[in-house]
């Protein structure tokens, strides 16, 4: 199976509308630059979107915000985004927020085969409206159903023409899990490198999670906020 592809359009070709797409990143950290650029430019609508965040109003998922392209929200944090913030008001946009570490614990399961899962967050809150919920050790608990989708789409620094990925510090965030969630998972590189050249031991995504593979042409690393300490 060739798994390489030349480019973002032709990786992502087969994504059309109305499909769920899981999307790694954690802010602008670790976030598939290219093929979200490519996804804009395909015109695809009516996606639902499991991100951890919404990226910002000229960046990232934000793009696809600003072309309507995406119908529901499935996040965490997504407060740097006024278009979002708009969108979501006026009820154009659909959301499901989910505290983070339970959007981190229904990507992962998915990836594991596990259906669903209880969890302490949320109980006595909006977030638990309509989920059972059960007593474990004198504390409630929700129960949280996995997260899956028909395509996963994840950023790595480094991988091999196999599908094995390695993700560089703080950028793994959530794309390992999300590589495992995905029916179909694309991964963008920065290095795509040939088979055998990775340390086995380093790898962090195995490649039989991986579908397709291509390697970044645009490696734009843009900073959310930059904080400096004033001169003294």
């Amino acid at each position: 199976m060739n798994k390489v592809f030349p480019n973002a359009a032709a990786a992502l070709s087969g994504i059309s509308d109305n499909m769920t797409l899981m999307v790694g990143g954690f802010g602008l950290c670790g976030i598939p630059e290219n093929s979200i650029l490519a996804l804009v430019a395909s015109g695809v609508k009516g996606l639902t979107c499991i991100s951890n965040n919404a990226g910002v109003d000229q960046f990232g998922l934000g793009l696809l915000l600003q072309k309507r392209q995406i119908k529901k929200m499935i996040s965490s944090y997504v407060g740097e985004n006024v278009e979002f913030e708009r969108q979501m008001l006026s009820g154009e946009l659909e959301v499901e927020l989910i505290p983070q570490g339970t959007l981190a614990e229904r990507c992962r399961a998915g990836g594991a085969g596990i259906p669903a899962f209880y969890v302490p967050a949320g109980y006595g809150t909006e977030v638990a409206e309509g989920k059972e919920t059960r007593d474990f050790n004198g504390k409630m608990h929700l129960l949280e159903h996995a997260l899956t989708a028909d395509f996963a789409i994840v950023k790595a620094w480094k991988g091999d023409t196999y599908g094995n990925l390695i993700y560089r510090h703080t950028a793994n965030n959530f794309n390992q899990s999300m590589a495992m969630a995905g029916k179909i998972t694309i991964a963008e590189v920065e290095e795509l490198v040939p088979a055998g050249s990775l340390d086995p031991n380093q790898i962090h995504t195995p490649g039989i999670f991986v579908q397709r593979i291509f390697q970044a042409t645009e490696l734009e690393k843009r900073i959310e906020f930059i904080t400096t300490q004033p001169k003294i």
